[in-house]
């Protein structure tokens, strides 16, 4: 398997997850055909998300629980 360059400044779905509170892989895809993220590189098979999209994100997201 040949090994992806994750650009600065971008994180894995899987950091990207863990980032979100540790939600599911499904959880995930819906947050991007939702349209609340979006992919910013990567594969198909295998995105990569920008960094200051999930944080907003994991922000917003914790805000909404906290009210």
């Amino acid at each position: 398997m040949e090994q992806q360059i994750i650009r600065p400044g971008h994180l894995t779905a899987h950091q990207t997850r863990q980032v979100l509170g540790g939600i599911s892989a499904g959880a995930l895809r819906q947050l991007v055909y939702r349209g609340k993220l979006q992919r910013s590189g990567g594969t198909a098979r295998y995105p990569h998300f920008a960094v200051d999209d999930v944080t907003a994100l994991a922000a917003e997201r914790a805000q909404r629980a906290a009210a």
